[in-house]
């Protein structure tokens, strides 16, 4: 099997100096404890920060430091300076992307220096993995701190198999474009061969803003771009579900538990345990409790809420704030609500280790989760699995990634402090029937989709769309391909080249004066129709005019208007049955509709076909506009012989039956007017639908070559229009 390097931020290992010597202990909480037990089942190296400063470590230290690690933790460290640290971490990582992908764009900040140091590190990381690195590794790359890794590995190792997982939201379109560096994130992700989320909905926040951002389009969450193909799917992450079902049979959370009930006595327990953050909806809370005990004063002096709230981001000014808030806000409800033997909030400021955790969640009779965003929030599922007796309720976030399988658990908005007040008498007074109900079905859904099973269907993903990669692969026009294409075309004498012009010998531009053949292109063509052996023809969508106008210097054969204009060598222009127009003054009112309700859209009139041009429109709009003009020209051409053509950007209305494959026919079907021989080389290179009626009418010993990776009928596939220029030259030297 292949190895597995995991890289994010941090290493699952921290690392402390004391006394001169460094201690190593593995780190709790965030994704160290999500993915420690499942890289173990792997032949695994985890790559991350190593948490110290270079400028505090030797040159000696540090290779005793890369030695001890990759020894014992199977890990590799990346070593930073206290300014990258500073403005790659503190800076960009927390004060823009953190605020911005959560939906809390008022602390987002947008500072080119910082954005240079994410940049950086995002380079370190690269250097980091390619020391390590083999070429048939599995690379997974998690989460926001390293999203231009995917692109920057790939550049230096074409061939590697990268995954990555965004642990945090990803935010609607409108929110994200707001981000300056979006297009620069979006085309690095998608240089993996995999991006997975937590849900199907930041799933497709991330599609619609590659649709939008980038234009590209996707089917089934599959993105095939100028080279190559991606999948966008959405892994649900889990937890290590037994760890801690059974967490009550260690002795010490067992002693805490029941220390911490003896403590308080009859009382309900409500627990809240989260990071320090804005994000988490901790004021909320508080303002909600302190109302419930308001509204409700029976339960004054019957319940005790235990608030454990670990450090974060300490050195960021919005968590300085957001401590002192917390701090006043618990003092002020203490102080209001509690007596000589009652403190209605125990509230903790620090990290607390698993028995301490486990130990909380087994005592609490209510869990208190309310984030206002949040990517999964995997304590939720901790909670439910460490009821062995089924008992204690769940009030959750609908805000978070994991609501949408803990449906069973009462899930309030955060924002709604009546619905808290209210959850929370309906929580503390649920019978212990429904409890446990509710909590058994939950715990055989978080049984089942544990970590291990959430990380084995991201890697059985990841192989599949690799093997979706390779069947491509194998259709690309290889190095050796290409010689034998040479050889084939060298030894014939009756050789038929029908060229697509738009996306294949050029790139596509709407407008003629942008797809204007360069001289480079004119000289290849040229060439090649000198060589009394070839009958070249350009099979195009153009009008016969521009066609005409573009390649009048050139004795070569033209198709124009995808079909409906033919003009072979030496002769004019014919069309390949009577064609009417009567039928456009039906048609070209509802094509100037839609271009006046769609900003950018245009019309172009070829003498025998109308054209609805959308390339330069909003791509969502393009994407909603392009369907509904498509089904009112479906019910209107109906009954008038006419065909809605779907082709790149663009969409053309021509009669039935007229298309680049039967013009094609022309020169296909009939033998070479030289020497009255069947042609003994056919080459035809297309890049869209249009041309896939060409495709399907070639001899199968003919070369067909598709401009792109998209399914199609042609055998063999190449990149890009500067494959298609290369290819061709070589066939004139």
């Amino acid at each position: 099997m292949s190895r597995l390097l995991i890289v994010s931020n941090r290493l699952p290992i921290t690392i402390e100096k004391r006394k001169g010597n460094y201690n190593f202990r593995h780190s709790i909480g965030g994704l160290a404890t999500g993915l420690g037990s499942f890289y173990k089942l792997y032949d695994s190296i985890w790559l991350g920060w190593c948490g110290l400063p270079i400028t505090k470590v030797s040159s000696k230290e540090k290779r005793n430091i890369e030695t001890k690690l990759m020894t014992d933790f199977a890990s590799y460290p990346v070593f930073l300076y206290p300014r990258d640290i500073e403005r790659y971490y503190r800076g960009f990582c927390n004060e823009t992307i953190w605020p911005l992908f959560h939906c809390f764009t008022q602390y987002a900040i947008y500072d080119k220096d910082l954005w240079e140091s994410y940049r950086r590190v995002n380079t370190l990381f690269r250097d980091g993995v390619l020391k390590i690195a083999e070429p048939d590794d599995v690379i997974w790359i998690h989460d926001y701190h390293l999203m231009l890794l995917p692109k920057l590995i790939r550049e230096k190792m074409p061939d590697a198999t990268i995954g990555f997982f965004l642990h945090i939201p990803f935010p609607p379109f409108e929110i994200f474009h707001l981000l300056p560096w979006r297009k620069e994130i979006l085309e690095s992700l998608l240089y993996a061969d995999l991006v997975g989320f937590h849900t199907y909905d930041y799933a497709y926040h991330f599609l619609d803003s590659v649709h939008r951002i980038l234009g590209y389009e996707h089917t089934i969450g599959q993105i095939t771009t100028e080279n190559r193909v991606v999948k966008v799917d959405s892994f649900h992450m889990g937890i290590d579900y037994k760890r801690y079902a059974n967490s009550i049979n260690i002795p010490e959370v067992r002693r805490k538990a029941n220390r911490i009930r003896k403590k308080i006595g009859n009382r309900k327990i409500i627990v809240s345990i989260d990071r320090l953050d804005y994000t988490k909806g901790i004021l909320q809370r508080l303002e909600a409790f302190d109302s419930f005990l308001e509204r409700y004063p029976e339960y004054k002096e019957k319940v005790t809420f235990i608030h454990a709230s670990a450090p974060s981001r300490t050195k960021v000014e919005h968590y300085h704030l957001l401590k002192k808030q917390a701090d006043e806000l618990v003092g002020g409800i203490n102080g209001k609500y509690g007596t000589i033997g009652w403190i209605p909030i125990w509230y903790l400021y620090r990290s607390l280790p698993f028995n301490d955790i486990t130990a909380l969640y087994n005592a609490a009779d209510v869990a208190l989760l309310t984030p206002l965003k949040d990517g999964m929030n995997l304590i939720a599922k901790e909670f439910i699995a460490t009821k062995a007796d089924g008992k204690g309720v769940l009030i959750f976030s609908e805000m978070a990634g994991a609501a949408k399988e803990l449906g069973e658990a009462i899930i309030v908005n955060p924002n709604n402090k009546e619905e808290i007040i209210e959850s929370l008498k309906i929580a503390l007074e649920m019978p212990d029937e429904e409890q446990i109900e509710n909590n058994r079905i939950m715990q055989r859904r978080l049984q089942r989709y544990n970590v291990e099973r959430w990380a084995k269907d991201f890697m059985d993903g990841l192989s599949h769309i690799k093997e979706i990669q390779q069947q491509l692969c194998a259709r690309s026009l290889t190095d050796e391909t290409t010689k034998k294409l040479i050889a084939a075309y060298v030894k014939s004498n009756n050789r038929l080249l029908l060229l697509d012009y738009d996306g294949t010998l050029v790139p596509f531009a709407p407008r003629p004066e942008k797809a204007k053949p360069d001289n480079e292109l004119l000289t290849i063509l040229k060439s090649l129709s000198l060589d009394t052996k070839n009958e070249v023809v350009i099979v195009s969508g153009r009008d016969k005019w521009i066609l005409e106008n573009w390649f009048s210097k050139i004795n070569i054969g033209l198709i124009a208007e995808h079909g409906a204009w033919i003009r072979e060598k030496e002769k004019g222009w014919e069309t390949i049955e009577p064609l009417g127009n009567n039928w456009k003054e039906k048609i070209l009112p509802i094509l100037e509709y839609y271009v006046d309700r769609t900003p950018c859209a245009f019309i172009e009139e070829k003498q025998f076909s109308l054209v609805w041009h959308y390339r330069k429109v909003d791509n969502k709009l393009a994407l909603v506009r392009s369907m509904e003009l498509k089904d009112a020209l479906l019910h209107l051409t109906a009954n008038l012989n006419l065909g809605v053509l779907d082709g790149n950007k663009v969409i053309e209305i021509k009669k039935v039956g007229v298309n680049k494959g039967r013009a094609a026919l022309r020169w296909i079907s009939r033998q070479n007017t030289l020497d009255k021989k069947d042609w003994d080389f056919i080459l035809s290179i297309g890049d869209d639908l249009t041309d896939e009626d060409v495709f399907a009418i070639l001899p199968k010993s003919a070369y067909s070559i598709k401009v792109g990776l998209s399914p199609s009928r042609a055998r063999f596939n190449l990149d890009s229009v500067s494959d298609v220029k290369l290819l061709i030259s070589k066939l004139v030297n």
